[in-house]
């Protein structure tokens, strides 16, 4: 009883404060400028409960951008399976989708869902702030409906 009382409480708390890890797996950094914005007094997610964090192991939401890489490929999963559970991956823009412009290149491996199970596509080539925004309280929304 306790215990699902406790796990019942986490999901709440997670619901209302996403804490959120940016990584560029080897893009233009178009879509990284656009995800910087959101931290800037125009857009102020943390007024959201969005938070960004610097280390993998606080964080709920992974922000992918670019195409997988061969290069990048394994610092990616590190970084995924150092994430507590439960934990979300967002693949924002087009390249982090499919590979975009860069798809068919000799190193790159294509869309992030090539190595992680991605829980959101945001497309967009760069992706605007106001679809990140929404794409973070659309995956608000299913978390609190997995309850």
């Amino acid at each position: 009883m306790l215990k699902q009382w406790m796990k019942k409480t986490y999901r709440w708390a997670q619901k209302k404060s996403l804490w959120v890890i940016h990584f560029n797996s080897g893009g233009c950094n178009g879509c990284d400028i656009e995800i910087l914005d959101l931290l800037t007094p125009r857009y102020d997610v943390e007024r959201l409960g969005i938070i960004a964090e610097a280390s993998p192991r606080h964080a709920d939401v992974l922000l992918c951008t670019g195409p997988v890489t061969k290069q990048t490929k394994d610092g990616l999963w590190q970084i995924y399976t150092q994430m507590p559970s439960p934990k979300w991956v967002v693949a924002v823009g087009s390249c982090s989708n499919t590979g975009g412009v860069f798809h068919g290149s000799d190193t790159v491996l294509g869309g992030v869902d090539k190595i992680l199970p991605v829980d959101l596509y945001l497309p967009g080539c760069p992706c605007r702030p106001e679809a990140v925004i929404e794409g973070l309280l659309e995956l608000q929304k299913r978390i609190s409906e997995n309850d």
